[in-house]
């Protein structure tokens, strides 16, 4: 126990002295929400990926599907590495930087109210941002909770008012910056910690080869009757395992606590970096969480799923481990979550005060103002968070997956298709832009209403927020062809910004 509370007060320790340190950067809304648009690539990518995978993917996600899909859930963790990360570097992360930059914009709602010359697209972006930011945060609390109890045996509510008010004092004093070096920090232990836990938890099966074989001998006649399912290449279920791999990969495209790190990338070069160093990243992290999340129905005699839920699969996996290691994990999960929350609540607040109170209650509010809100209102929302953290674990509401689901799929679903069209196609029209928003929360709003009386593949919120992503990118460009145009000139002057001409060396681009 003295060593496990040693870690966590070294931990703690250095977090808050980051944010304190930087402070000096967090002075503007430039400074304090994007850093300056200086941050490098080292920072950015872990940036990225410990906002991308926290106690919901550990706990939660490596669970719930390595006890429904076995081995083959390690699918989801290549599919956030490729998908997640690289191709959403290549694909957003340069043309991101360059219209953000250009249009002066510092969040996605604001992207949007500028991009398409539309207050109400603006407005109505930041209510979906801090509606379905809140249920996101409230499955961050639950996952670290099961790890604390399993570790120190102390109650829920005293692990979510830690981790809240730390979190909050390391982001309101330092912003942006303060969170990206934590970040940094947070992703080593990450990574080492993932391998460690893996290594550990197969030993205590006897290697490798032979947890593979005690797989293979799981039958479970309610899900497949064929032999060895569980460690086969797809599982059991691969229709189900693809609407996962969907929804936690292609979901980054459209959220704005993710596309806003590429906000505040540095250089061109930085992105190359950035984008190679994201994806070694998710492979470690992400592949590693669903690895091993995959051999949770070794441990069915320790626990019991019927009763206890999926949350409680990997708590068990881990709690015979040594001291030092369960130390080890619960920092690791604590950093996930930290680094998560604190680009959570950060996004939020930012795009209430900027989007939100700046453009209708405050319209003449300075920098010192903004800042000032800001900072507020991150309080705010990590006390609304903390709440409905507490309710929905005092009334056993939901698993942490479904949660992070209905969050995604709303958020991904309204914004994905209208950024990405938006970036690459002078065509995209305000009225599309809006079809994507009341269509992507409208659906997952119905699937928690209604959820019955859709068909048996969209109940889950999993398929359901995978599906409103996916109508996403046909809506925006069928409703773009019927509906008015945006104005020539100002769509010239928005793409100008591409067709700058930047001298490059040689060794970037071969000479005529």
């Amino acid at each position: 126990m003295i060593i496990k509370i040693l870690m966590l007060v070294i931990f703690f320790g250095i977090m808050i002295g980051v944010g304190f340190y930087c402070r000096k950067n967090a002075t503007d809304v430039n400074g304090f929400v994007l850093g300056g648009r200086a941050v490098g690539p080292w920072l950015t990518a872990f940036a990225y990926g410990t906002s991308y995978f926290s106690a919901v993917i550990f706990v939660g996600y490596a669970g719930q599907f390595g006890w429904k899909y076995g081995i083959a859930s390690t699918w989801i963790g290549i599919g956030n590495a490729m998908l997640g990360s690289m191709l959403a570097w290549r694909v957003l992360g340069r043309r991101t930087r360059i219209m953000t930059q250009h249009l002066n914009s510092a969040t996605m709602p604001e992207f949007f109210g500028t991009r398409f010359r539309s207050k109400g697209l603006k407005l109505a972006a930041s209510i979906i941002v801090f509606i379905f930011m809140i249920p996101y945060t409230a499955s961050l609390y639950n996952g670290l909770s099961r790890l604390f109890g399993m570790a120190f045996n102390i109650d829920y509510t005293v692990c979510i008012f830690v981790m809240a008010i730390l979190t909050g004092i390391y982001v309101i004093a330092g912003g942006y910056m303060a969170t990206a070096i934590n970040d940094f920090i947070q992703g080593i232990i990450m990574l080492f910690g993932i391998i460690a836990v893996i290594l550990a938890v197969l030993k205590t099966q006897g290697g490798f080869l032979a947890a593979l074989d005690g797989l293979a001998a799981i039958e479970d006649p309610s899900v497949s009757t064929t032999p060895g399912v569980f460690n086969s290449f797809f599982g059991p279920d691969p229709v189900n395992l693809i609407g996962v791999v969907i929804l936690t990969s292609l979901g980054t495209w459209g959220l704005p606590q993710m596309v806003q790190k590429f906000y505040a990338i540095k250089s061109e070069k930085n992105i190359t970096k950035g984008t190679i160093i994201s994806t070694l990243f998710a492979c470690v992290v992400a592949g590693g969480c669903y690895f091993l999340g995959g051999f949770g129905r070794l441990f069915s005699d320790s626990v019991d799923v019927a009763t206890e839920g999926f949350d409680a699969i990997i708590p068990a996996m881990l709690s015979n481990l040594s001291p030092a290691l369960i130390g080890l994990v619960v920092i690791l999960v604590l950093s996930a979550s930290m680094s998560t929350l604190s680009s959570l609540v950060m996004t939020s607040s930012s795009t209430l005060t900027i989007d939100f109170i700046k453009s209708t209650v405050i319209k003449d509010m300075d920098e010192k103002k903004q800042v000032l809100w800001i900072r507020a209102l991150i309080v705010v929302f990590i006390a609304i968070s903390v709440v409905l953290a507490i309710v929905q674990y005092k009334s056993s509401v939901t698993f942490i997956a479904q949660l992070m689901g209905v969050s995604w799929g709303a958020m991904a679903g309204a914004f994905l298709a209208p950024f990405l069209y938006g970036l690459y196609w002078k065509g995209t029209t305000k009225a599309s832009c809006m079809a994507s928003f009341i269509f992507g929360a409208g659906f997952m709003i119905y699937n928690m209403l209604f959820r019955g009386t859709l068909p048996a593949l969209l109940q889950s919120p999993i398929n359901a927020g995978a599906f409103t992503m996916i109508a996403g990118l046909i809506i925006v460009p069928v409703v773009s062809l019927f509906t008015k145009k945006e104005d020539e000139k100002f769509i010239s002057d928005t793409f100008s910004c591409y067709e700058k001409k930047n001298e490059v060396p040689v060794t970037q681009s071969l000479p005529d």
